[in-house]
């Protein structure tokens, strides 16, 4: 079985934690030290086996001649994952799902507002004005369906609250899985599954996939040409996973009702862009609440990690080469 002699850690816990974090890696040595210790870790990687980061890896430690796993201690690893992490066989995990219940809500956030057209009677209430235009047509979220682009941490706690509101649920992910709770019908690429159904049906479709090769502009002028007039499209994802032309094309033109943005292809957004001055659009600057004892929902998944490694089963959120993202950077280029 896989032992865990020296472990690298540059993630700052309070005392508490840290000391959960090293129970769980004992009796292995570990070498602690902030992100920015070049020394520190440019020595440690000489000699560790398992490093758990703070933030993402470098080319630093692809040369590490010991290391043979790699943790990241949050969810995104676009920075991280790259063809050279897979050729050199370094397992590379992340914290993917601590932050779950928050991104949901924050998902149920938007669709609450555009169901309840709160932004409009807000405006209203400055103006003093008795309601707004077109209010007996307002259709709460009940029996509405949402659509939602993977069926991971993120879409499972969606689908759970969506189901609390009484909507039709349908997820569609790359791989064949068994229906989750919460979702009524799903769809895959695996099975041969096209994403047209998903975006045919669906009042509000919601974007909860990594950012990858395959995913990259998978919103663009056909995928909004196929989706209801009145339908939503919300991004809690990454932003390069929509065209941005073609989005707001489709705002400005009534093709789809709205947008609520959490993440842009470039971010902080520019000042010049469209979205800024767009009634149909809802935005936050890539920000959502933290959970309670996020470090805590890190540390479960750290910790069932190092019990995983040392008796070689398969590890959580580990990333896999299809994840890989290159293809968008250089059409951007």
């Amino acid at each position: 079985m896989p032992e865990i002699r020296k472990v690298l850690t540059t993630v700052q816990y309070d005392s508490e934690n840290y000391q959960r974090l090293c129970m769980a890696l004992a009796p292995a040595e570990i070498i602690h030290c902030n992100s920015k210790d070049e020394q520190t870790i440019n020595n440690a990687l000489q000699e560790v086996d398992v490093a758990i980061l703070a933030s993402d890896l470098d080319d630093r430690y692809l040369k590490a001649p010991q290391l043979k796993w790699v943790h990241c201690d949050h969810a995104g690893l676009n920075n991280s994952v790259k063809p050279e992490v897979f050729e050199r066989g370094l397992l590379l995990t992340s914290s993917a799902g601590r932050s779950s219940p928050a991104l949901a809500e924050h998902i149920m956030v938007f669709m609450l507002n555009f169901a309840f057209h709160f932004v409009e009677f807000y405006q209203a209430k400055q103006q003093h004005h008795w309601g707004v235009e077109g209010q007996e047509g307002f259709h709460c979220l009940y029996r509405q369906t949402v659509g939602v682009f993977g069926m991971g941490n993120v879409g499972q706690e969606l689908a759970l609250r969506a189901k609390a509101f009484g909507m039709k649920v349908i997820g569609y992910s790359r791989e064949k899985v068994e229906l989750p709770s919460g979702f009524d019908v799903k769809y895959s690429k695996e099975e041969g599954d096209s994403i047209d159904p998903l975006l045919v049906q669906s009042d509000f479709i919601v974007l909860a996939v990594p950012l990858t090769d395959e995913t990259y502009h998978m919103i663009s002028s056909r995928e909004f040409k196929l989706m209801k007039s009145g339908a939503v499209l919300v991004n809690m994802a990454r932003g390069p996973l929509v065209d941005d032309e073609a989005m707001i094309a489709a705002l400005r033109t009534g093709l789809i009702a709205g947008a609520g943005l959490d993440v842009y292809s470039q971010e902080p957004l520019p000042q010049d862009s469209p979205l800024w001055e767009m009634p149909n659009v809802l935005m936050t600057p890539h920000v959502t609440p933290q959970v309670p004892s996020r470090i805590g929902r890190s540390l479960d998944i750290i910790c069932d990690n190092i019990s995983r490694y040392r008796a070689g089963e398969p590890l959580r959120n580990l990333q896999e080469p299809f994840h890989i993202f290159t293809l968008g950077k250089a059409r951007q280029q």
